[in-house]
């Protein structure tokens, strides 16, 4: 898998991906990490990593269609086969997602479909004001649908009493952190495919994690 990755921050799920390559978890080239933003913290996770960095601000451009047709540009010369939004923050343009089918994933903190939509802390907020006992993380595969795609894997958080967004976020994204690289895995040995709006794994792993050690 020659992999790809999109980020808008810190590059929390970035780090957590290409540490999974190093440590010979995941098997995959990093071959480009692509930011929306300048001088954000994912772009120094890809110097740390050896992988190559492009920053393609909006200001850049002279609409939202333009930056993201150079995001293509980069990907497709990069050799990129797969795509990972990693906390990216900003919506595919559909030319992006037709260039790869089924093979462009995100992350979400919630357990889609429940709080789809909003980047973080909102999902994370809104799970706290309904009251919800159980929330997570979701790795699904990008459609134009906003966060609609086929659900590849889920991992589960507790939600406890006394949590405040920023506590019940914190434990949200180490789930995240396991999630990630164990979806990416999956399409990278073969074992996933996508058929008739569903994924599955041809694995004895589950597609479902709980948190460890117990909450």
């Amino acid at each position: 898998m020659n992999l790809a990755l999109m980020a808008s921050g810190r590059g929390s799920n970035a780090a957590a991906i290409l540490d999974a390559i190093d440590r010979h978890e995941l098997d995959a080239r990093p071959v480009a990490l692509i930011t929306n933003r300048e001088n954000v913290g994912a772009l120094d996770v890809a110097e740390s990593h050896n992988v190559p960095g492009h920053a393609v601000p909006r200001r850049a451009f002279p609409s939202r269609t333009a930056q993201q047709q150079r995001m293509l540009e980069l990907l497709q010369a990069s050799g990129a086969d797969f795509v990972a939004l990693a906390g990216f923050d900003a919506i595919l343009r559909p030319f992006i997602v037709a260039a790869y089918p089924n093979r462009i994933l995100n992350i979400h903190p919630s357990l889609l479909p429940a709080f789809a939509g909003g980047m973080a802390p909102v999902p994370q907020t809104n799970a706290l004001h309904a009251g919800v006992k159980i929330t997570g993380c979701t790795v699904h595969v990008v459609t134009e649908e906003l966060d609609a795609g086929p659900i590849v894997a889920q991992a589960a958080v507790p939600v406890r009493p006394n949590d405040t967004v920023d506590s019940l976020s914190d434990r949200i994204l180490e789930q995240e952190h396991r999630l990630y690289p164990l979806a990416l895995r999956w399409f990278a040995d073969g074992s996933a495919r996508v058929e008739n709006g569903h994924v599955y794994i041809d694995s004895e792993e589950s597609q479902a994690l709980w948190p460890h050690p117990a909450p």
